[in-house]
């Protein structure tokens, strides 16, 4: 059998997980710790005390992982150092029953420990970690589906907590499954604020990369478990250009240390992707290679497989490598969709498709109806659209160049624009038009050669359940789609009013004539009828 990844063989079980595994753990001891039961996808925390900063050692650099077992599985996790004498371990259970662990340590402390716990059945609403499912879509661990609307807000977990409280409350309110957000703080035009936690201690202008600060990753956990509780999904840049601080230049070792020290402590929560990096390619003082070397220690430091992607300014990374689970592109080049899915048999995300906004800049200043009509694009052709707002106010002082306007895509804060509730409108339509968790699921690539694309969801392979057709710029006043032979009910969809209307009767045929609207950026759904529909 060929060798497989981490990611891989956490997806087996039973006798194929043996055939690859390690032999089953040793009978425990008598007095193991016997734990509190844990639901499926939430956090088993493992607390251990060991040797402090005063034991004339670091702490931060000793090594020591759990290994978790269940029948013949075996899930290595690496444990972290809190502080104050306190070593932790995370493990998210991923399947219910009896699970125990043992650890592992050439420190006397945090070796032999032994104990166990049961898995139970999720909380309401938990569907677990997403994954990619179709080759070119996402599901949750569960099967539910799962497609991704998501936002931009670089550094808003950098911002005063008044803010971040703001832009929660903002996010319940809003479409978006998915934020993009950086682990560091950012340095950049309009956002050029120090923020409260740094994760390695500071004096003056010198970090301390011997060590972490706690209450750093201790503000950063908090902010996933809110996002977690209203389904978003964590999409955490762990590198970028863009820094006065010092953390884009650090030296391979320092990466390593951060990289393996962040998993341990985030990678047992559910909701959290990986984005090695926002514009790589800005990033001078790494190489291809140097990023190749990245991507490899964050796949081995991963016990729980999360998804893994990269981010570019103009230098694509290549989307084909094994260790890359979906394409984060930047660029409007819709039209290139088909290719880039069937070279890379991947998901492909446009998590940078400009912005919504007024900027002085080409990149932040596209008007809301063409924000829509790229999310509309995007999934026309089998992928998915990343959102991003960036109006300044405006007033003389958004002249001033010493001013610092709140801009959600920096700060968080206000969404000001108004794409977000033609966002929500699609998202509806993708997720109402999602067939049963079992079935063939997702868009596929245009069916249609003009660019009155169309694509399907066909749970049988043959006959599609749902047909979505987006006309784009064109306004015809009646077309003629090419449907399967069975029975559609049709549906006008309007994105720039939110409205959905139904079309008297029932279509099928190669050439389906209906009458529509004159007037551009319009949508047709149709639905296989079921018995009593007209």
């Amino acid at each position: 059998m060929k060798n497989l990844s981490r990611r891989d063989a956490l997806k087996l079980s039973g006798a194929a997980a043996a055939a690859l595994l390690p032999a089953a753990l040793p009978a425990q001891p008598t007095g193991a710790t016997q734990h509190a039961s844990v639901p499926v996808w939430e956090i088993f925390e493992l607390t251990v005390n060991g040797p402090g900063e005063s034991a004339g050692s670091n702490p931060w650099n000793l090594r020591w992982s759990v290994i978790f077992a269940q029948e013949n599985r075996r899930v290595t996790v690496d444990g972290f150092y809190d502080g104050d004498g306190v070593f932790k371990a995370r493990f998210m259970p991923d399947a219910k029953g009896l699970w125990t662990y043992t650890t592992e340590s050439e420190t006397a402390q945090l070796r032999g420990h032994a104990g166990r716990f049961h898995a139970i059945d999720a909380k309401t609403g938990a569907h677990g970690p997403v994954a990619v499912h179709n080759t070119q879509h996402f599901s949750y661990a569960d099967g539910s589906p799962y497609f991704p609307f998501g936002t931009t807000s670089y550094a808003w977990i950098h911002e005063p907590e008044a803010l971040q409280q703001q832009t929660l409350a903002t996010l319940k309110a809003a479409p978006f499954n998915k934020i993009r957000m950086c682990v560091f703080p950012k340095h950049y035009e309009y956002n050029h604020n120090e923020p409260e936690f740094y994760p390695f201690p500071r004096s003056g202008s010198i970090n301390d990369y011997t060590r972490f600060d706690p209450r750093f990753f201790a503000h950063l956990e908090r902010r996933i478990l809110d996002l977690q509780a209203m389904g978003i999904e964590a999409d955490l840049i762990l590198f970028h250009p863009y820094d006065r601080w010092g953390y884009q230049s650090m030296s391979a070792e320092t990466d390593a240390f951060y990289l393996r020290y962040l998993v341990a402590r985030l990678g047992a929560y559910r909701n959290v992707w990986w984005s090695l990096a926002n514009e790589w390619d800005l990033m001078k003082s790494k190489s291809l290679a140097d990023f190749d070397r990245l991507f490899h220690v964050l796949e081995s430091a991963d016990a729980h497989g999360h998804l893994c992607s990269i981010h570019y300014s103009v230098t694509m990374y290549d989307y084909a490598r094994p260790w890359v689970t979906h394409a984060s592109l930047q660029t409007d080049e819709f039209e290139k969709a088909p290719g880039w899915l069937a070279a890379w048999k991947k998901p492909v995300v446009f998590d940078e498709c400009k912005y919504e906004g007024n900027l002085n800049k080409r990149w932040g200043n596209i008007s809301a109806a063409e924000m829509l009509r790229r999310f509309w694009l995007g999934v026309i052709n089998g992928c998915y659209v990343t959102h991003g707002e960036t109006y300044l106010p405006e007033t003389d002082a958004a002249f001033n160049e010493d001013t610092t306007p709140t801009l959600w895509w920096a700060h968080g804060g206000a969404l000001h624009g108004e794409s977000s509730a033609g966002i929500a409108q699609l998202r509806k339509v993708a997720e109402e038009s999602a067939p049963k968790p079992s079935s063939r699921m997702g868009f596929d690539a245009p069916v249609n050669p003009y660019y009155l694309n169309a694509v399907a969801y066909a749970p049988d392979g043959k006959t599609a359940e749902t047909i979505l057709y987006y006309m784009d710029s064109h306004q015809p006043v009646w077309y003629e789609f090419p449907l399967p032979e069975a029975p559609y009910t049709a549906e006008l969809i309007d994105p720039s009013t939110g409205t959905i209307t139904k079309v008297a009767g029932t279509y099928h045929g190669k050439l389906a004539k209906l009458r529509l609207k004159v007037k551009p950026f319009q949508a047709v759904r149709f639905r296989l009828a079921h018995a009593g529909m007209a």
